[in-house]
Order: structure tokens, then C-alpha cells, then sequence
């Protein structure tokens, strides 16, 4: 028969002050006196889930533990014994954090579930309950009360002691091989930034292009002087800078800026490129979604100015961009015409709002399109120089020809004959500046995550890799096989 038990209380300390403690699955030596030495085995990180943590109690017992989920935005872990000197069989246990909002304390709820001897329910229950849970409870408190990360220094100092120090770069412009995972410094926060901890990165084709070194400005390297891709990255505030106000340590955010470096395990970055997570978004999510969701959010808003009826042409329909580009406008009344380069992809289009898929790998779409709608009245082009004929013959009258991307290569500079023949208007935009201002980033936020919330729009699915994979990230992305967002986890 399982036993369960179950002990709560309440903690005089905010909840992100409290998770920044528990949710590193070693911290228990640092502050449950029952623990005599413990580490985390294959030198995984405390936080990885699937990690085996193996410790030593002061009664001389040792035990081995497996973390098996961990949720930053529901600030819950749960973790199994998967070999002990106790004869607690079948253990499983979930901590869970909530916020009180009175006095800004922090309710923290502890149970499990075991099997135990004959005979010895009683005596192995109570050590659960009073010698782990009930003592733990009273060690956090101290441990809290000693100054540990009780303040804004407190949880900088201790946190900087484990900062990763990875990140990835490159020394010279090439193929996804030039990535190479590299030993990285955790910079303090100037004046006006703050230092995240990043848990997952997002991989755009932006940072393909400056791995090819398309934009040597944006991106400069050489050897002795590697250059960090990425633009966009999630994770919580470690420390803050002078000057910044609104963001604490503990809090959940994500960001995105025009200065490439998201490579990292941990990045100091201006406080104005920073936004809150709300607690239904993971970072992994976060990551994925950020400069995407804005993106589509500016294309239809500000250039497409997409209202029902509006036919618009999605290319790479499957991408990250292209499926909440294809979800929102259709939620909008758009008549959405996407193409994809297979199949599968075709029906993952499908199911994400895309009223007409167009199977091409040699970017020939016109004349479907036409028979689909007749033409589009936007076009949003990820594609470049080798669908410029194509693109022209799709556009209706008085349509507007999006240029995001060049994935085929560089669009060369469009005569304005071009143009003038079907009175066509082209722009080629950039997200950093919709959102230059913080007023315009959080807006701009907001208006996704409530889509996300309200279902307007659906997640598109994510790929994770580690971030010292960030190669064979590359590799998928350019092979045209992935499907949704790419992320690095850190």
C-alpha cells in the first residue's frame, strides 16, 4: 500500500526569491541540514531535468535522486529515488511554490508517495514528514534569514557562484561547422542592463545570414575575437544594473535587440529589450515565439493592414514565422495562401490556418496561386532572388510585396517599372524598429501573448537542441526539413 505525505507552509519571502533557491536540484546541501556532501552526477546542471543528484545524510543513509519535471512558470519540480539505503520504494515527490499575496510570501506545498516494509509505514512516514519536509521547511527559513539570496545582492552572489559559462561562436564566416562551443564570461550589468540566466535561445535565419557573414557589420569576427550569434533568449533576471527600475532578481523574462550575443548561457543586456513572462508561457516557448510572434504581429498590423477578406501569400508556410503568420491571419478573415517545400509540411500548414498550400521546392507558385485567389494583396517573401518572377506574377493589383528574408539569396534592387506595372508597393522591414521604444516592445508583447491565450493564434512546434549543438541546429534549419521554431537550450 503507497503512504502519502502531504505538509505545507507559508514562507516570509517572495516567490521568486524562494524558486531561485529550490529550483536548483543540488541547493539542498547548502541549506537542509540533513544533507551531508551531495552533488550532481555527470556534471549536468542542477536545473537540467533528468539529472541524478547523489547525496550523503548525517545518519550516514545515501540516496540517489532523478528530477523529472521542472516548471519556472508554475514554479513546480518533481523528482523519484532511484536508489536508496532507506527503504522508501516507489518515492516520487513534487514541491510546489505559490504566491501569497499577503505580505508577498510564498506558500510552499511538499508531497509524496511510497512504499515501505511491512511493519515500518509508520517510522519511515514520520521521517519523511518531520525529518525531510517539517526540518526543511525550518532550514529554508534560516538559510533565508542568514542572508543567503534574501536580497537583490544576496541572490546575485549565490546565483553567480554556479553561472554557466558556455556559450557558442564563431572565428571565421562559413557552413554551420564554424560554430563551436566556447568558454564565455558572465558580465556584470552596466548601467541600464540586466544580467539574465538564459534557459533557451532562439535560432533565427537572421543568425544564419550572419554566420555566413552577410552582414559583417552586425556580426564582426575574427580569430582570437569570435563573434556570438542570436538576438533573442529567455531566461530570469540574475542582477540589475544601476539605473534600473521595474525588473527584479527572480523574475521570468525574454528579450530580443538589434546587437547579436543570445549564444550564452548567461548575458547582461539593455533593461529596455527585456519583457515579463507571463506565468502560461515556458521560456522555451518564450524563445521560440518572441521575435516571431512580433514580427508577424508588425507584418500584419502595420504593413499588411490584413482584415477579413485580405488574400495574403505566406512562403516557408511551415516555419516558425509562417505558421503564426498563417494563424493570425486567418483569425482574422484572411484568405491565407501558403507554400511549403513537402507534404508533411503541407498538412502541419493546414492545420495552423493555411487555407491553400502550395507543395514547390523550385519556386514555381504563381499560377497556383492565381487559380487559388485570383492573386494576393500581400506578399511576405522569406525567399529572395530566386522566386523574384515568381513573386511579381502572384502579387494583385496594388498589392504589397513584403521582403523579410533571403533564403535563396540576396533580392537584388527592384526597378521601379517593376512596380509600376501592377502599381505594386514593396517594403523591406526589420522588427527592431517596431518595437525601439520599451512602450512599443511591451504593447507589441501583450497583444501576443493574449492571442496566444485566447487560441487566436496556435503554437507552432519546437525543435530543441543544446546550445553546444547550436551546429546541427543550423544544419536542420537550412536543410528545409524543420518544421516551426528552433531553439537552444542552455
Amino acid at each position: 500500500m503507497l503512504q502519502r505525505v502531504v505538509r505545507s507552509t507559508v514562507i516570509d519571502a517572495p516567490i521568486e526569491r524562494v524558486w531561485a533557491v529550490l529550483r536548483d536540484f543540488n541547493s539542498h546541501v547548502d541549506w537542509h541540514e540533513v544533507v551531508e556532501t551531495s552533488r550532481i552526477e555527470g556534471d549536468e546542471r542542477g536545473d537540467q531535468v533528468g539529472c541524478v543528484r547523489s547525496f550523503t545524510l548525517r545518519d550516514g543513509n545515501h540516496i540517489r535522486e532523478q528530477l523529472l519535471s521542472l516548471s519556472d512558470s508554475e514554479h513546480r519540480s518533481t523528482y523519484c529515488i532511484v536508489e536508496a539505503t532507506l527503504p522508501l520504494q516507489r518515492y516520487v515527490a513534487t514541491v510546489t511554490l505559490k504566491p501569497v499575496t499577503d505580505g508577498n510570501r510564498t506558500f510552499w506545498h511538499w508531497e509524496s508517495t511510497f512504499a515501505t516494509p511491512p511493519g515500518r509505514e509508520r517510522e519511515l512516514r514520520d521521517t519523511v514528514a518531520r525529518g525531510v519536509y517539517e526540518a526543511g521547511f525550518e532550514n529554508l527559513r534560516r538559510y533565508l534569514e542568514r542572508g543567503a539570496p534574501t536580497s537583490s545582492a544576496g541572490i546575485a552572489a549565490s546565483a553567480a557562484l554556479a553561472l554557466p559559462r558556455r556559450g557558442v561562436g564563431l572565428e571565421a564566416y562559413g557552413g554551420p561547422e564554424v560554430l563551436r562551443p566556447r568558454d564565455d564570461e558572465a558580465a556584470a550589468p552596466a548601467e541600464g542592463e540586466v544580467r539574465i540566466r538564459q534557459r533557451a535561445i532562439g535560432v533565427n535565419f537572421l543568425d544564419v545570414y550572419l554566420r555566413r557573414g552577410w552582414m559583417p557589420s552586425m556580426l564582426p569576427v575574427s580569430e582570437g575575437a569570435p563573434g556570438v550569434p542570436g538576438m533573442e533568449a529567455a531566461g530570469s533576471v540574475i542582477d540589475v544594473g544601476p539605473g534600473v527600475s521595474g525588473l527584479f532578481p527572480g523574475d521570468r523574462v525574454a528579450y530580443l535587440g538589434p546587437v547579436p550575443g543570445a549564444y550564452r548561457g548567461v548575458r547582461s543586456v539593455p533593461a529596455d529589450w527585456v519583457v515579463r513572462l507571463p506565468a502560461a508561457i515556458e521560456d522555451d516557448e518564450a524563445a521560440a515565439l518572441l521575435l516571431k510572434g512580433l514580427t508577424a504581429d508588425y507584418l500584419l498590423r502595420d504593413l499588411g493592414r490584413v482584415q477579413r477578406g485580405t488574400r495574403i501569400l505566406v512562403h516557408a508556410a511551415a516555419g516558425g514565422v509562417g505558421l503564426l503568420l498563417c494563424s493570425w491571419a486567418r483569425s482574422l478573415g484572411a484568405v491565407v495562401v501558403g507554400t511549403v517545400s513537402s507534404e508533411e509540411k503541407a498538412r502541419v500548414a493546414r492545420d495552423h490556418g493555411c487555407e491553400h498550400v502550395i507543395v514547390t521546392r523550385d519556386y514555381r507558385f504563381a499560377d497556383a496561386v492565381q487559380r487559388a485567389c485570383g492573386g494576393v494583396d500581400v506578399l511576405v517573401d522569406g525567399l529572395g532572388e530566386a522566386a523574384r518572377a515568381e513573386n511579381h506574377a502572384a502579387l494583385a493589383r496594388r498589392g504589397h510585396w513584403i521582403s523579410l528574408g533571403q533564403a535563396s539569396g540576396a533580392l537584388a534592387a527592384l526597378p521601379p517599372d517593376l512596380l509600376i506595372a501592377k502599381s505594386l508597393s514593396f517594403s523591406r522591414p526589420v522588427v527592431f524598429d517596431y518595437v525601439a521604444t520599451p512602450a512599443q516592445l511591451a504593447e507589441r508583447a501583450q497583444r501576443l501573448w493574449d492571442a496566444l491565450a485566447s487560441g487566436t493564434i496556435r503554437k507552432p512546434p519546437i525543435e530543441r537542441f543544446a546550445l553546444d549543438a547550436a551546429a546541427r541546429a543550423h544544419e536542420r534549419l537550412e536543410s528545409r526539413a524543420s518544421i516551426g521554431a528552433l531553439v537552444l537550450l542552455a
